[in-house]
């Protein structure tokens, strides 16, 4: 069965708790009845509560946090756990991200602590995986993202239930204007997928939503959402304006 269609958004270091209830003032969701895509919001862990407070209910909207740590708690100045975000009111978090992995030195082994961390709390992790460009120049694409999904999805094999989304990112397409066409995007869509049925199986393989970022748009979501295995889209500066997140939500609407 084809996953429903997710839109999210990644706010990364924006968004301040008054600038949140500003943005849900003006996203209001007018969907049809029936189904609709599941939407979802990753604001910075300072506006947490305020998304959670201020967010519609119908269609509700699930809030994410953007990084936690792997150990439950300690002596780590400046992280958070993923017991304290999902008891904070966080249901997913964003895991393997471009930006943590290039600016801040993660490394596939700290993927696999995170993934372990948030489904052992309770949250659903959304892993990214991409390739940077000297690396698509080198035709490496199925090397980097086979490799990054390779190395995490051990952390998925004491639990057939657990819940996880991939979100695929070419990393010279995020924040550059650039925008990986809908047949490069199915191409390394259709390539994660292959994987996740080789090792998790068909069934669970095709119930796993699949992400297109980066630099998605009003413009350009309705054609990336209608490319094979795409399920859906992880934005990010369209996504901290009301209406274009909104537009960009309404494009999944026929997909349903």
């Amino acid at each position: 069965m084809k996953p429903r269609p997710v839109i999210a958004g990644n706010w990364k270091m924006n968004m301040n708790p008054q600038e949140v209830r500003e943005f849900f003032r003006s996203f209001r969701p007018d969907f049809p009845p029936g189904p609709n895509p599941e939407l979802l919001l990753f604001p910075p862990f300072v506006s947490l509560a305020a998304a959670l407070e201020a967010r519609p209910w119908e269609p509700q909207v699930e809030v994410g946090v953007q990084n936690i740590f792997w150990e439950d708690s300690g002596a780590f100045t400046g992280e958070v756990s993923a017991p304290l975000a999902r008891a904070s009111g966080a249901t997913h978090v964003l895991i393997g991200h471009s930006e943590r992995r290039h600016v801040f030195g993660e490394e596939n082994e700290d993927v696999v602590r995170k993934v372990g961390a948030a489904l052992k709390a309770g949250l659903v992790p959304v892993v990214c995986v991409g390739e940077t460009l000297a690396e698509r120049r080198a035709d490496r694409l199925r090397e980097v993202i086979l490799g990054q999904l390779d190395a995490f999805l051990p952390a998925l094999s004491g639990d057939t239930d657990a819940a996880f989304l991939l979100a695929y990112e070419p990393v010279w397409a995020i924040g550059t204007g650039e925008t990986a066409t809908p047949e490069d995007a199915s191409q390394a869509h259709g390539m994660l997928r292959s994987r996740l049925r080789e090792k998790l199986g068909d069934a669970r393989a095709d119930a796993t939503p699949i992400l297109y970022g980066g630099s998605v748009k009003p413009d350009n979501a309705a054609e990336l959402l209608r490319a094979p295995d795409v399920n859906g889209v992880l934005v990010g500066g369209a996504s901290l304006d009301p209406a274009s997140f909104l537009a960009i939500a309404r494009a999944a609407l026929p997909l349903t």
